[in-house]
């Protein structure tokens, strides 16, 4: 069921996003949909599905909205991120608990099949629901997933300091600021409207200097410390064999400057996943869709999910 619905207007004089308020098991999820060329029952399509980051929003896919989308976009706010903060359950968190909101979200929607696109967080998510769901995942791009590293590093900091002291420090960060409570948000808040911020996220950019001021104030204020850490806890029990279990083609993408996801974990998915690309993106670091948007369009393209762009 949805809530209510509005319009807003998409970024780059894309067409209009429609704004849903979708109840989960989680809490309400606010959830933003641009219509495709093909309009009609959403049944009869596949949409684009983008599932964000634990230290982001649907913000960080702006540049791979198109103008002219071929297809649906679903823009979602996971719950516990973004505009779905109000009564979510926290407390309930676990990587099937978040699959299986996804999934409410969808069918509320009406979509019988998705293509999945994540980043971070997002792409393990986006993994988990293939391997859930095989006969509704059409395709899944896991842009930077945190996968078997991150999870090696939550049960483990102090001994994955060598191998991802980034992620590592991120988490004890986002730990101490979830104690804090509500003053955690507020605090990072308060230090991204200020310079220190860009030096603290530089280790997440190849380039950080040619990062928009916006996108990195935009990080901080979206930074949701209770959330990060409950996801961190989540995937560090996760079974990552049931990934066998995925039927459709798989894009799975690391910037070569990426301090999150290692070389070793594209290995190890490709051990796991049968249909499976493996790419690196140069001059790219955590953040491939803020960085290098068009390479990761091409690389949506060649994977057959639906990118908006008209083909010759």
């Amino acid at each position: 069921m949805t809530i209510g619905i509005q319009q807003e207007i998409a970024p780059a004089s894309a067409p209009a996003l429609r704004l849903h308020m979708i109840p989960t098991e989680l809490g309400p999820a606010t959830v933003r949909v641009q219509q495709g060329s093909g309009g009609g029952d959403p049944a009869s399509g596949t949409p684009v599905v983008y599932l964000h980051g634990a230290a982001g929003t649907w913000t960080t896919f702006r540049a791979l909205l198109p103008r002219e989308p071929d297809a649906d976009r679903v823009l979602i706010d996971l719950p516990g991120w973004g505009e779905s903060i109000a009564d979510v359950r926290l407390e309930d968190f676990s990587v099937e608990a978040m699959g299986r909101a996804v999934v409410e979200i969808l069918d509320s929607l009406g979509y019988r099949r998705w293509n999945l696109v994540g980043h971070s967080m997002g792409g393990f998510l986006a993994l988990h629901l293939a391997a859930r769901w095989p006969d509704r995942a059409a395709g899944v791009a896991a842009i930077s997933a945190t996968t078997f590293g991150v999870s090696a590093a939550v049960r483990h900091p102090v001994r994955s300091l060598s191998g991802l002291p980034a992620f590592v420090r991120t988490l004890w960060a986002m730990r101490s600021m979830a104690a804090l409570g509500p003053a955690g948000p507020a605090l990072i808040r308060a230090v991204a409207a200020t310079p220190v911020m860009g030096p603290l996220l530089s280790p997440l950019f190849a380039d950080p200097a040619a990062v928009p001021g916006q996108v990195i104030r935009g990080l901080g204020h979206d930074a949701r410390p209770a959330s990060f850490w409950r996801a961190a806890r989540a995937v560090a029990l996760y079974d990552f064999g049931q990934w066998r279990s995925i039927r459709c083609p798989v894009l799975a993408t690391r910037g070569d400057r990426d301090v999150f996801t290692p070389p070793s974990d594209l290995l190890r998915l490709s051990d796991l996943v049968p249909h499976v690309r493996l790419v690196t993106i140069p001059r790219c670091g955590h953040f491939a869709n803020i960085e290098q948007p068009e390479r990761v369009l091409r690389l949506l393209d060649e994977l057959r999910v639906p990118s908006g762009r008209r083909r010759p």
